[in-house]
């Protein structure tokens, strides 16, 4: 006999079986065929479970006509790749031997996969026997990406703690090491960590999806165009291009240092000095970069640092080390101007 007509002879016996199933369990067919829950039969006595009865439910949900379904085994639903532990619990829940009702991985007929929890009840005969099993499925995908999602969600969290607390013991141990004075280190302390805060907020606005960097230089530089007047002498010049959450913490920090220095060395110690902020998209060496520059003028004449203070090594473990970027300080007497670069990929969301 053809592989056809064996698959004739299966269907043909299958909805032989139905009719005589509809017949005996009467009205509770009818309620299997017109409830929402997808539902199916399958024969006990055979080894595969071959599918006996399938509801509307169940074909609106596997997107599969009722003579594809009807004689097959009702694992021929597994999605690819279905571990053995996986079929395993399948077997034990067709066994009536799992406390646990078992959430499994399916295909629908269009190639697309979902999750659903099985729920398997025998039938049994006046003897006791099995000779149906009556499984209802209720479709999980949505609870199961949520749950795959929550847990990249705190993956990420954690990343960002342990990232978070390893730039404040940076800012703390740096304070102490270059300060001897205690209200000193204090306010050292207490300035950054409530810059990164502040980064931290603008953030938390966008589901921590990043930030505009427009919006990051203006909440960076509120606190000191506040007093004085000083808002006036803030130019802030380029797109409000998405940053990344890292760029924005990493550009958060270097924002509060060059202006913590323009108060209190550069273009905000006097009254007349003035600020520039501008930035733009730039391709070299083949690569794209986000090219930033912070410009000073009008302030008291510069001079270079003697050493390397605390500010300008905040500023390069930001960029440098977080973002692989570049700093350059030019102490021009005519003012100080500070250019970064950091590579769009890191700095930039995509979209």
């Amino acid at each position: 006999m053809s592989d056809k007509a064996t698959k004739d002879q299966e269907q043909q016996e299958a909805e032989a079986e139905v009719e005589e199933f509809k017949e005996d369990l009467g009205p509770f067919v009818v309620a299997a065929e017109t409830t929402r829950m997808a539902m199916v039969f399958t024969d006990a006595k055979k080894a595969d479970n071959p599918i006996i009865f399938a509801n509307d439910s169940f074909l609106k949900l596997t997107g599969f006509e009722r003579d594809e379904v009807l004689a097959q085994s009702f694992n021929f639903l597994l999605a690819a790749g279905t571990s053995e532990e996986s079929l395993e619990k399948i077997e034990t829940a067709f066994k009536s031997e799992s406390e646990v009702d078992p959430e499994i991985h399916y295909r629908r007929k269009n190639g697309s996969k979902f999750w659903a929890t099985l729920f398997v009840s025998p039938v049994r005969d006046e003897d006791g026997k099995v000779v149906q099993h009556f499984i209802s499925l209720v479709e999980t995908t949505k609870y199961k990406n949520a749950q795959v999602h929550a847990a990249m969600l705190i993956d990420e969290l954690n990343h960002r703690v342990k990232n978070t607390l390893a730039t404040v013991q940076s800012i703390v141990a740096q304070a102490v090491r270059n300060n001897s004075d205690p209200m000193i280190v204090r306010e050292s302390i207490e300035t950054r960590i409530a810059a990164l805060s502040r980064s931290h907020d603008l953030l938390a606005r966008d589901k921590w999806e990043g930030a505009g960097l427009h919006d990051l230089v203006d909440e960076a530089l509120a606190p000191f165009s506040v007093t004085e007047g000083r808002a006036e002498r803030f130019t802030v010049e380029g797109e409000n291009i998405r940053l990344s959450p890292k760029a924005t913490l990493a550009l958060g920090i270097t924002f509060n240092e060059l202006a913590t220095n323009a108060v209190k060395y550069g273009a905000f110690s006097n009254e007349a000095g003035k600020i520039s902020v501008k930035w733009t998209i730039e391709s070299k060496d083949g690569n794209r970069w986000l090219c930033l520059r912070w410009r000073e003028t009008d302030g008291p004449p510069v001079k270079p640092p003697s050493r390397k203070g605390f500010g300008s090594r905040v500023i390069e473990q930001g960029l440098a080390h977080e973002l692989n970027g570049k700093v350059d300080v030019d102490y021009a007497p005519s003012g100080m101007v500070c250019t970064l670069e950091v590579p769009v990929p890191l700095a930039v969301l995509d979209g």
